[in-house]
């Protein structure tokens, strides 16, 4: 899949002066790799772009040596193949030292410390969304390690960067995030992602049940699905790729993604990208922020723990959020009102032409006066041995495609751009037919049963906020 530490492609650099001969090249461009991400529209996995990165020796074995006596939060989860997502809300919490957990995941029969409630046969632990900052607050040199600048975004490195260390098992509930796009650097073990497209958001069915700002989470297990309460799932078409270390995944923005750890040990380190859409999101977030938080802190004022998931720490008060949302709002009407006085600068100093040119580099292609090459440029594929498309998987039954503890090591990726011209292309129009064709059959699949006598609930009402034409699948 992977060429050679001395290959090269035509996207990149070729060794010219200064170059020694056998001296690795990477196969993109920073340029190049920017201009990918922002224009890429399914997931693809960097290949020999991060071989020179400090980080790639960052094991739990070195970091546990680097953080000597820090103590992380670790989420702890049960090893258990249920049909119910086992969100974080589910879960319990322990703090704990890396040398600790390394010690615990030998899975010795007895052992002391924050561990010794959780048995390693029962219990997976992860130290999930460890942010830089807050982890390597008096290490700030060891941000230079991550090198976000390969892939064209100077000046970016650990600082905007999120660390992840888990054991085998150790998994993230399916769900998209509202912001950005994303850019995940596999430094130990593998990891297994199962990836859906947006269009397939009313097969997942949304729900902001458990409150996290900027995620949108899943009811259905992806791993283990209750077709009968979910039967709409079948019709989900999953992306998975086995990540292993030194490969960098796309996923871009608004694609579901459930993360399961399949080695003994895995770390990661991730980055979001902000992107232009990410402004209008803010408000969106705020907007929901309000309504969730004075919805269920009015059913139950006493219990946010059973609703707000843990990486919420903010309070919740009305007032806190409506402030929120004002500045979103404020935020949102600025950037645009400078944005817009920016292209007219452009306009009358560049002339229309120019800056037709200036949209095309940030991925904002086809508006008008296309030249010819860029038309040849955009209808090229930029896969090949150094950027594999993470492709449909094949068809099977849930049963066939193994527990969470089990791995063939497979990775479902294209060769050379198979099946890219399927997802790259894909045509708003498009996915709105799948979307109102789910909603439809989804009506027309209860509308000959008796009414339920079910009440709807605040959940149910909260679900009306990420999809509100979509009839409920199933009731409880």
């Amino acid at each position: 899949m992977a060429a050679g530490p001395g290959a090269t492609s035509d996207t990149g650099p070729a060794a010219g002066a200064g170059q020694e001969a056998g001296e690795p090249v990477k196969p993109f461009t920073p340029e190049k790799a920017k201009e990918i991400i922002m224009s890429l529209e399914q997931p693809a996995v960097f290949c020999n772009m991060v071989f020179d990165w400090p980080a790639q020796h960052w094991t739990a074995e070195h970091l546990s040596e680097v953080l000597p006596g820090k103590r992380i939060r670790f989420r702890m989860g049960l090893k258990s193949t249920d049909t119910a997502p086992q969100f974080e809300t589910a879960c319990s919490y322990t703090e704990a030292t890396l040398e600790e957990f390394l010690t615990w995941n030998c899975g010795q029969p007895r052992i002391s410390g924050p561990f010794r409630d959780y048995d390693h046969s029962k219990f997976w632990a992860y130290a999930d969304y460890k942010y830089f900052v807050n982890l390597f607050e008096d290490k700030t040199d060891i941000f230079q390690d991550v090198m976000w600048s390969d892939f064209g975004f100077p000046g970016r490195n650990g600082r905007e960067s999120t660390l992840w260390i888990g054991s085998l098992g150790a998994h993230t509930p399916c769900h998209l995030d509202s912001y950005g796009c994303n850019l995940v650097f596999q430094v130990q073990g593998r990891k297994r992602w199962h990836l859906f497209p947006p269009e397939d958001t009313p097969f997942l069915y949304p729900t902001r049940i458990p409150y996290e700002e900027s995620s949108v989470f899943s009811k259905v297990n992806v791993v283990n699905p209750d077709l009968k309460r979910f039967p709409q799932f079948r019709k989900a078409r999953r992306h998975m790729v086995a990540l292993s270390p030194g490969q960098v995944l796309f996923v871009p923005r608004h694609w579901w993604h459930y993360v399961e750890s399949i080695d003994p040990v895995t770390v990661s380190v991730n980055s979001w990208i902000e992107l232009e859409e990410d402004h209008q999101a803010r408000v969106e977030e705020a907007i929901t922020r309000t309504l969730v938080c004075a919805l269920k802190t009015a059913e139950d004022p006493h219990n946010t723990r059973a609703w707000l998931n843990p990486t919420e720490v903010e309070e919740t008060s009305h007032e806190v959020n409506c402030r929120y949302l004002n500045g979103a709002v404020s935020a949102f009407f600025n950037h645009y009102r400078t944005s817009k006085v920016i292209e007219m600068q452009a306009l009358r100093t560049n002339g229309e032409e120019l800056n037709v040119h200036n949209h095309m580099e940030v991925g904002q292609t086809g508006r008008q006066n296309l030249t010819l090459e860029t038309v040849k440029q955009e209808a090229a594929s930029p896969f090949g041995p150094d950027l594999v498309p993470v492709i449909q998987s094949p068809e099977e039954a849930p049963s066939e495609r193994g527990g969470i503890f089990e791995s063939d090591g497979k990775d479902f990726l294209g060769k050379d751009g198979e099946h890219f011209g399927k997802l790259h292309n894909t045509k708003r129009q498009r996915r709105m037919s799948r979307s109102e064709n789910a909603i439809v059959e989804q009506v027309a699949s209860h509308g000959t049963t008796a009414p339920s006598q079910t009440l709807i609930s605040t959940d149910d009402l909260l679900d009306c906020l990420v999809n509100p034409q979509q009839v409920k699948g199933s009731q409880k």
